[in-house]
């Protein structure tokens, strides 16, 4: 797989297919309204979304791989533009972004624009991700922020900040010229919400309500998860 990827304008292609990853542990609302307001923002035809099987970088989670993923399946759920991808959950092996991505390049073939939806956080430490300049060369790169505080070069770290100036877009238009290469940002309502915060309320036994989607939390109450043992 080469390491860069050629980006020049073209004729514009199919719709760009979203990618959002992530462990969802538990799936709860700035993850939905993250991956809806991408759709509009980036015109995207549709959202995937890829719940890791063996996050690498962190702990196993207190649940396991197929109670994330139907929590994700039932967060989507009558969305007809979110689609569940389950192959890293399937998958007996770490959970690498750049191996998904091969695996969807084979699948989806050479010209389908794929982007891959990120928050400015992960972005920041994404040299530290396993063969980071190769993600590139396979997808397009959309980074959410909040309002009033865009991505800027000087908070990246070099390697970053250098390939950011040189791939960056300013147009959602822009990510149908290439099937990859490309770095958007976009802004996104803040939503003060996490996943630890959510597991401590359920740790404590206290309300979660309003944070996730009612059936995720419903899901939850039945398996009796995220208690403390």
């Amino acid at each position: 797989m080469p390491a860069t990827a050629t980006f020049s304008a073209s004729p514009k292609l199919s719709e760009p297919l979203g990618l959002f990853g992530g462990t969802f542990d538990p799936v709860h609302f700035g993850h939905l309204r993250l991956a809806e307001e991408a759709v509009a923002h980036l015109d995207l035809g549709s959202v995937r979304w890829i719940p890791a099987g063996q996050p690498p970088h962190r702990g196993q989670p207190q649940v396991t791989a197929d109670q994330r993923l139907a929590m994700v399946r039932l967060a989507t759920a009558g969305n007809e533009r979110f689609s569940v991808d389950a192959a890293e959950v399937e998958a007996a092996v770490p959970s690498y972004t750049v191996h998904t991505l091969e695996r969807l390049r084979g699948a989806l073939g050479d010209s389908r624009p794929l982007v891959l939806l990120v928050g400015a956080d992960a972005f920041a430490g994404l040299t530290g991700w396993h063969r980071w300049r190769e993600l590139l060369a396979l997808a397009h790169v959309a980074v959410s922020h909040r309002p009033g505080f865009p991505v800027e070069a000087a908070s990246l770290p070099d390697e970053l900040a250098a390939e950011f100036g040189r791939r960056r877009l300013h147009a959602a238009a822009d990510l149908k010229t290439a099937a990859a290469g490309g770095i958007i940002t976009f802004t996104m309502t803040q939503l003060a919400i996490s996943a630890t915060q959510i597991r401590k309320l359920l740790r404590d036994r206290q309300s979660a309500r309003y944070l996730l989607p009612d059936d995720v939390l419903d899901y939850i109450q039945t398996h009796s998860l995220y208690r403390n043992p």
